[in-house]
Formats: structure tokens, C-alpha cells, sequence
């Protein structure tokens, strides 16, 4: 099946990635990407972006040489009570956002609360690689939960790769994926490319897909409608 999206993409304005926004569209567009996304990390990451940045991120064209783009951000989970480190305004202006737990920016212990509080939230889209084993969570009740808010869980394919500082992603994201399954819980597989020539590189993930049997028809990177109803639908009707 062909894939259609990648939503966790950086640009050197996060500060550890290493190419442009422009890099990052001319790669899309030569792969016949359709939809690009920004997900820069929000400010509590070390070396990132304003506040600022993302506001402003609204003066870019959704169109950029032939490249549908999606104005986004990987916000910082801070607490157990889910609150992230950029503000309702600042959310308001953009189309999605992903939410991830990184060390740097997070304080608490009860992952799994962590996360059902992040759903809660109406402009977080996307649970990002939560199958990272440095923060364990009940991965059916965050699934079940996801499915009754419509947010997407990410399936991450840096997180396997082996230089990757999450821990055991390897071992966890089985378990994710039979989690997703049983809740009929919807994913969005996401490369979390901080170089250009990583942008849809889905390759980790998409071997666990086959080899663990998962329901394609629960995989939105493939298929129009899920992308309208969970990704641009709901951006029209929670943001602007």
C-alpha cells in the first residue's frame, strides 16, 4: 500500500536536526509524498525553537512546490496532568500536534495517566513513541482510551533503529501494535526524521506490520478518508 504521509519530520530549527524545510519538501516531493508535516519541538526542548517560530508558522503557503504541508509541532508532555509547553493561542494557529514524553522536559511517574490526560486534549492529535520502554504505560488502557478521544498513537520507526535512546522499543511496540488491534485503536506511522533522507522511511515499522499481522485498514498513512477524518477534518474544526 502506498504511503501518503509523514507528520513527524524536524528542520534545523529544533536545533538537532539537519536540514531545511526546503530540504525536507524537494525529498518529499522527489519520493511522491503527498503530505508533509513541521513537527519542530516545542520550546522546553534544549536548542529549539520560540514560541515565536510557531506562531508565525502561518505565513508559510499549504502548498509548497507541489508538497501539501501541515503546520505542526511535537509538543513536550510536562506532567502527569498532560499540560504541554505551548499555550491554547499558540496550538490554535497550527494544524496538528504531536505529543511525546522526552526526558529533558518531563516530570512524573504515572505514564499511563500521563497519557490518557494528553488525550484530553483536543488539539493533540497524535500520542508520539510511546512504545519507548524508559516510560512503560498500560498500553490497553492509554489504546482504549485513544480510540474513544480519535487520537492517533504513533507507530515510530527511529525508535527501532539501533542508535535510537529509546529503550526496548523493540520488545514494547509488539505490544502496542496487539493493544491498537484489540481496541481497533487507529495509528499513524511517523519516520522522526531529523535528516531529509530519513522523510517516509517507515521500513522498521512496516516489517512489525507484516510480521504481527496488523490491520492495514487501521493504518492511516495509506488511505484518504482516515487522513480527512483525523487529521484535516479535525484541524478545521478545532483550530482557526
Amino acid at each position: 500500500m502506498k504511503n501518503l504521509i509523514d507528520l513527524h519530520v524536524h528542520t534545523i530549527s529544533s536545533g538537532h536536526a539537519y536540514s531545511t524545510l526546503l530540504e525536507n519538501i524537494a525529498f518529499a516531493k522527489n519520493n511522491n509524498l503527498k503530505y508533509l508535516g513541521i513537527s519542530d519541538h516545542a520550546p522546553m526542548m534544549p536548542g529549539s525553537a520560540h514560541v515565536f517560530y510557531f506562531n508565525n508558522l502561518a505565513i508559510l503557503p499549504s502548498i509548497i512546490d507541489g508538497v501539501d504541508c501541515l503546520k505542526g509541532v511535537e509538543l513536550n508532555i510536562i506532567n502527569e496532568n498532560g499540560d504541554v509547553d505551548l499555550s491554547e493561542s499558540s496550538l490554535n494557529r497550527l494544524d496538528y500536534a504531536i505529543a511525546s514524553i522526552h526526558t529533558p522536559c518531563f516530570e512524573g511517574k504515572d505514564i499511563t495517566t500521563t497519557y490518557l490526560n494528553a488525550c484530553n486534549n483536543k488539539y493533540i492529535t497524535i500520542l508520539g513513541h510511546i512504545e519507548n520502554g524508559k516510560y512503560p504505560c498500560d498500553f490497553d488502557k492509554v489504546c482504549a482510551y485513544a480510540s474513544k478521544t480519535n487520537t492517533l498513537i504513533e507507530l515510530n520507526n527511529s525508535s527501532l533503529k539501533p542508535h535510537s535512546s529509546r529503550v526496548d522499543a523493540n520488545i514494547h511496540m509488539p505490544k502496542l501494535l496487539n493493544a491498537c488491534k484489540n481496541n481497533h485503536t487507529y495509528v499513524l506511522i511517523g519516520s522522526d526524521a531529523h535528516f531529509c533522507n530519513d522523510i517516509a522511511n517507515f521500513s522498521l515499522v512496516e516489517q512489525l506490520i507484516e510480521e504481527y499481522a496488523f490491520p492495514k485498514e487501521l493504518v492511516v498513512n495509506y488511505d484518504m478518508e482516515l487522513i480527512e477524518k483525523f487529521i484535516l477534518k479535525k484541524a478545521k474544526l478545532n483550530l482557526k
